[in-house]
């Protein structure tokens, strides 16, 4: 992937994260840096971990879908996209405390990161520098992170939806875009 698209996936990934970290913000009213460093750190490194484990199990059947893989890499980017946009829209309220314990930090860092265990299913297609790629993704959800609760801190949660719109919008586009490099259109 060029280096644009792996920014542009880290930020769509990161999204989720964001919106946990605002409302992480939200419950902790006045967060220290620790804290925010605390949730940066679990949420990135989760972030960089589960594209690991998908691109090595990607890499483990590639063979046998060689020949759709840029639809596979679609398919999934999209139904990420699709689920992170349909999540933003719906009325459904997230319970987030102001805990950082262990116990919590680890539910919420891996479901926040479910979506990067796909797309790293979908980087093994594309033949990625996973190493470097989910360095780059742990560290972009690393600074969005910090900056969610600190923003959460200071604006509540009127941008944790919006945030999940743009990050599923952004998904849908890079699958697009290698369905259509694929397909000789770019």
């Amino acid at each position: 992937m060029d280096p644009i698209s792996i920014i542009l996936l880290g930020i769509g990934l990161a999204m989720d994260a964001f919106a946990v970290s605002i409302c992480k913000g939200l419950a902790m009213r006045t967060p220290g840096l620790k804290a925010m460093v605390i949730v940066g750190i679990w949420f990135g490194s989760f972030q960089m971990i589960m594209p690991l484990i998908g691109f090595y199990l990607g890499e483990s059947f590639y063979q046998y879908i060689a020949d759709v893989d840029h639809w596979v890499a679609f398919g999934l980017l999209a139904l990420i996209g699709i689920n992170m946009i349909r999540e933003s829209v719906s009325d459904d309220e997230e319970d987030v405390d102001d805990s950082i314990s262990l116990r919590i930090m680890f539910l919420l860092a891996v479901a926040t990161s479910i979506d990067a265990l796909a797309a790293g299913i979908s980087m093994a297609m594309d033949g990625s520098n996973i190493w470097l790629d989910a360095a780059m993704i742990g560290a972009i959800t690393f600074l969005i992170s910090v900056v969610g609760v600190k923003m959460g801190s200071i604006v509540g949660d009127r941008f944790s939806n919006k945030a999940k719109f743009v990050g599923g919008a952004i998904l849908i586009l890079i699958g697009v875009k290698i369905l259509l490099e694929h397909s000789g259109f770019l």
